[in-house]
């Protein structure tokens, strides 16, 4: 029988589980969300989490700022894992969290907890590099589909991974969903981890063209993700008078400041992920929800960088694994080599269509500090993750008018 407090300890600590371990805790996490719905109650006062992906250290730092579980109930967007150099500890640590304390944590699904997208963005190739086989990617992966699909925090403020979806009109068509499955590429399911808000939508519609599109498939378009579907304020706005909610919170969408609000305040995007990829030079923050569902976005920074290892002194088993528990890791540098320089490669494009959107004359807004809170669409925000369904290729682009610039990079 796996000890859950000792590997609480030891994902602290950054110890790598043995193989066996992992396998046991996965087996023990899929039993507890099997309990579980596709819609998770929530009561507040809790604290939102967006996108994390695998910065470890950076989980670390929200613990420090606002507590650790079960301190504090926590509820997780999705994306833990890919781009970052420690996906597996941080996926690790959290779903031993889950297992610990289940009603005081809640895992929702994003897009990258999903076989294929982490096949090609970094979690594969770790699991391989630090273990030595694809053992620990196939049970965590099997775990990924056990994940709920959204939240509802004292039913008022619904909490998603993406957005909505022109098939879901309810909340509780989302819990008639068969979620224990690979991330589809198209259909509700998907839409809930891959859509994204979009201003523009808001905006009026001159041409009978666009009146007919509206009338037809209401406030929502096709997303150039590749997945999913862009949606505006007038669906919003149906959405949460059906539903009898106030508010969406929902991440997915690198935001430079560390937050974005829309819609007059009724859609909220939390990014937690500060520096990007080490290079971005985002802020972060998380979405702490008061008794009375007063929302205080706390943004923060990176970890300092004394308080983090740099991967690259790491062995072959993965940096602070030798002590874990007989981990097998022996090195893969190869793919360790491949995985960077297809790292590197993603964000050396983001870069050159943030400098050829600059050169366009665009006013870009993508800046780094501290947002005013409550100030509607004032965060420039960046799309992330790997194009979903038919495969949005390589590339980037811009798009935005006067003040609601947004840069948008699709992979």
């Amino acid at each position: 029988m796996v000890n859950v407090d000792l590997c609480i300890d030891m994902c602290y600590a950054r110890q790598l589980l043995s193989e066996a371990a992992v396998r046991e805790l996965c087996e023990k996490a899929k039993e507890v969300l099997l309990a579980e719905g596709n819609v998770r109650r929530v009561d507040s006062p809790c604290t939102i989490v967006g996108d994390v992906h695998g910065q470890f250290y950076d989980v670390l730092e929200i613990f420090r700022i606002t507590g650790k579980c079960p301190d504090v109930n926590f509820v997780f967007l999705g994306d833990y894992v890919d781009r970052g150099f420690f996906s597996v500890e941080t996926i690790l640590l959290l779903l031993c969290l889950k297992i610990r304390w289940p009603h005081r944590i809640t895992l929702i699904r994003g897009n990258h907890e999903s076989r294929a997208v982490t096949q090609t963005y970094g979690f594969y190739a770790e699991c391989m590099r630090k273990y030595g086989n694809s053992n620990v990617w196939t049970y965590i992966t099997d775990f990924f589909d056990y994940l709920v699909l959204a939240a509802v925090i004292d039913d008022a403020i619904f909490c998603v991974h993406g957005g909505l979806s022109p098939s879901i009109h309810t909340v509780d068509q989302i819990k008639m969903i068969d979620r224990f499955k690979e991330l589809p590429h198209e259909g509700p399911m998907a839409d809930l981890v891959w859509s994204d808000p979009s201003p523009s939508l808001s905006e009026d519609r001159s041409s009978y063209q666009q009146q007919q599109q509206q009338q037809l498939h209401g406030d929502f378009q096709i997303s150039p993700r590749g997945a999913g579907y862009l949606f505006g304020k007038q669906v919003t706005t149906h959405f949460l008078h059906l539903n009898d909610l106030g508010h969406i919170c929902r991440a997915h969408q690198l935001c430079m400041e560390g937050y974005q609000i829309l819609f007059d305040d009724l859609v909220s995007t939390v990014w937690s992920a500060p520096n990007y990829c080490y290079r971005a030079g985002n802020m972060a923050s998380v979405l702490q929800i008061g008794e009375g569902l007063e929302r205080f976005f706390n943004v923060f920074g990176p970890c300092p960088d004394d308080a983090r290892e740099s991967p690259n002194r790491d062995g072959g088993g993965g940096g602070g694994g030798g002590g874990g528990g007989g981990s097998s890791g022996s090195g893969g540098a190869n793919s360790s080599q491949a995985g960077q320089d297809t790292d590197d490669h993603e964000i050396a494009q983001f870069f050159l269509a943030l400098m050829e959107h600059q050169r366009n004359g665009g006013r870009n807004r993508a800046r780094s500090g501290r947002g005013g809170h409550g100030r509607d669409s004032n965060s420039a925000s960046v799309d992330t993750g790997g194009g979903g369904g038919g495969g949005a290729g390589g590339g980037a682009s811009a798009s935005g008018k006067g003040d609601d610039v947004v840069l948008k990079f699709f992979l």
